[in-house]
């Protein structure tokens, strides 16, 4: 059967549209599925974060072992520090590791504040990926809260019992026009350039794509790639109806594969757990169709 129509059909059981492009990082060889619509980022926008962090320590810009703290500032009610109940202090390394591994969106507005916004949206056009969106997760929040009424101040989540689906869809982190996008292959394009060392120096590559190799998530890309010996290394990205994962697959033959999947579900549903196994079927049956 055609990559294409095996794509189709994991999407609709899924019940997901889906967007995806992979890239062969040593031959250049690509494939991809509506790889050029304009998709939302959700917390893949965390990659050229994690990026600059690690190019300005490799600059001297910033001291890595740097003491910074997690205020109530910060915290709405997440994963890791964000939902810490008091204060915390990391380094700034370990605040990109917390944005990284666990998505922990305290600790991007943070990281984020720290590096600022503006060096890495420069990062980004200095790349050429001026379409790449990206924003403080706070930002993100307050928009939701202004759309559908909600209280400042306490957590998004408690807030939503009573909200009809179809509100939920409509909210414009749902919609590449209104919140952090890019296209898959664009978002492959920032990969291939982090894993060939052309996205900054050696050094802060190689960090970048150390912290990335340490995600705790199993369910979406890792769950198309069972076998021990290869090596993955990824960003997740949800909200509401929004499910994708993108990284980096490396084979033990040495082949090494960027890949981006992005769905939008019919549904905001929190447990999704078809569209996150969908994620790593669909990139699964793209890298077999460049290894084929």
């Amino acid at each position: 059967m055609p990559v294409t129509n095996v794509l189709s059909d994991i999407f609709e059981h899924a019940e997901a549209e889906g967007f995806v492009h992979a890239r062969d990082l040593d031959s250049g060889a690509e494939f991809g599925y509506r790889a050029d619509d304009r998709v939302v980022l959700a917390s893949v926008f965390k990659i050229p974060i994690a990026l600059e962090y690690a190019r300005q320590a490799a600059a001297s810009d910033l001291d890595p072992a740097a003491r910074h703290t997690v205020t109530a500032a910060y915290r709405s009610g997440g994963s890791a520090t964000d939902g810490c109940a008091y204060d915390v202090e990391m380094s700034a390394r370990d605040l990109a590791f917390m944005m990284m591994t666990i998505s922990d969106n305290a600790a991007t507005d943070l990281l984020l504040d720290i590096v600022g916004i503006e060096r890495v949206r420069a990062l980004l056009d200095g790349l050429g990926f001026p379409g790449f969106g990206v924003s403080s997760c706070r930002a993100l929040d307050d928009d939701i809260r202004r759309e559908l009424g909600l209280a400042p101040g306490s957590s998004i989540d408690d807030q939503l019992a009573g909200i009809s689906a179809e509100r939920l869809l409509a909210l414009g982190v749902n919609d590449p026009a209104r919140s952090p996008s890019s296209t898959p292959r664009e978002v492959t394009a920032l990969l291939a350039a982090i894993w060939r060392d052309e996205a900054g120096p050696g050094r802060a590559c190689a960090e970048a794509r150390d912290i990335m190799g340490q995600q705790v998530w199993q369910h979406r890309l890792v769950s198309g790639f069972p076998e021990s010996r290869v090596r993955l290394a990824g960003k997740t990205g949800t909200d509401f109806a929004i499910r994708n994962e993108a990284g980096v697959v490396q084979y033990p033959d040495g082949k090494r594969y960027a890949v981006g999947v992005f769905l939008r579900t019919s549904r905001p549903a929190d447990r999704q757990p078809r569209a996150d196994r969908a994620i790593g079927l669909a990139a699964r049956a793209v890298i077999d169709h460049l290894r084929s």
